[in-house]
C-alpha cells in the first residue's frame, strides 16, 4: 500500500509562535524541525502498523520543516524548493495524510491561523473557504487518493471533518483566542492567535501514530475530497497601513492548474 504525507509546521505540538519557529533564521527552528519530525516519523509508525509498504513524505512547509536524519528510513522524502503542485502525488497513491496542519485564515479558536501566508485574508473555490488543508485534500482527491488523517492544532482537525467525513484527526494542541482575524493586517494577523494548549510531544506522537493506523485501516471508508469543475478560486488579501485589501480571481476547467495559476491582485 502507497501512502502520500505531506506536512506543515505551524500545527506541531511545541511549535508555539511563528517568528521563533518557522524560518532558518529563527531562534527555534532546529527544535521546530526536530518536533515536526518526531509527529511524522509517529504518523509513519501508524501507517506501517496498518500495512503501508511505500510511504513518500513531502516536505510542505514554506522553509522546510524535516530533518532528514531524523526521518523515519521507512519512507522517501521530497524536499527543497521550488515546488508545485501536485507536489508528486498521483493515482499510485492508495492514500494521504497530512501531519502538522494548521487551520485556515480566520479561524475561530485556532492557533497561527493562515493561508499559505498571513497576509491572505481569505481563500475561496467555487465559493467553498478552503486553507491549505483544503488545497491539499483537493489535489490528493483530483488523482482520486483519499485524505485519511490529519494532525494539528483543534480547530484544523475540525476544519478537516467537515471537509471530509470521516477522516480520522489529531488534535495536538488548542487555540484559546476566540473570535476570528477579520479586518486584521498580516502582522495582527500573525500575533492574533498565539497562544495554545499543547500536548507534551510524547502523547502527541502516541496519539497521531494511533489515528494514523486507524484511518489508514478505514481507507475505503473514507471518499476522495473534490469539487466539480468549472473552478473558480478567489483569493483576498488584507489590507496594509497604507493600501486597501486586493482580490485575485482565477478560473480553470483542471484543479491543478487551478491551483498553479499566478494570482494577480487588483
Amino acid at each position: 500500500m502507497r501512502l502520500y504525507i505531506i506536512t506543515d509546521l505551524e500545527g506541531v505540538a511545541g511549535v508555539l509562535n511563528f517568528d521563533d519557529y518557522g524560518a532558518p533564521e529563527s531562534r527555534y527552528y532546529e527544535t521546530a524541525r526536530s518536533l515536526t519530525t518526531g509527529e511524522i516519523n509517529a504518523a509513519i509508525e501508524g501507517a506501517i502498523a496498518a500495512g503501508a509498504s511505500e510511504i513518500l513524505v513531502v516536505d510542505g512547509h514554506g522553509h522546510g520543516a524535516i530533518n532528514p536524519s531524523e526521518l523515519h528510513p521507512a519512507a522517501e522524502l521530497y524536499a527543497g524548493r521550488p515546488m508545485g503542485y501536485p507536489f508528486l502525488c498521483d493515482e499510485s497513491f492508495d492514500a494521504a495524510m497530512v501531519i502538522g496542519q494548521h487551520a485556515k485564515s480566520n479561524t475561530d479558536g485556532g492557533h497561527l491561523s493562515h493561508t499559505g501566508s498571513f497576509v491572505i485574508e481569505e481563500l475561496t473555490i467555487n465559493g467553498v473557504s478552503v486553507g491549505e488543508l483544503g488545497c491539499n485534500t483537493l489535489f490528493c482527491g483530483y488523482f482520486g487518493v483519499p485524505t485519511v488523517m490529519v494532525s494539528g492544532d483543534q480547530a484544523c482537525c475540525e476544519e478537516a471533518r467537515a471537509l471530509v467525513p470521516g477522516i480520522e484527526t489529531a488534535a495536538v494542541k488548542r487555540g484559546l483566542k476566540r473570535g476570528p482575524a477579520t479586518g486584521l493586517t498580516g502582522e495582527q494577523n500573525k500575533l492574533h492567535n498565539g497562544a495554545a494548549v499543547h500536548l507534551h510531544p510524547e502523547p502527541a506522537r502516541a496519539l497521531i501514530r494511533t489515528k494514523a493506523e486507524l484511518g489508514l485501516s478505514r481507507v475505503r471508508e473514507i471518499a476522495p475530497f473534490r469539487l466539480e469543475p468549472p473552478y473558480e478560486l478567489v483569493s483576498i488579501l488584507r489590507h496594509t497601513e497604507t493600501e486597501p485589501q486586493k482580490t485575485a480571481r482565477c478560473e480553470a476547467d483542471d484543479m491543478i492548474e487551478l491551483l498553479n495559476m499566478p494570482r494577480v491582485y487588483a
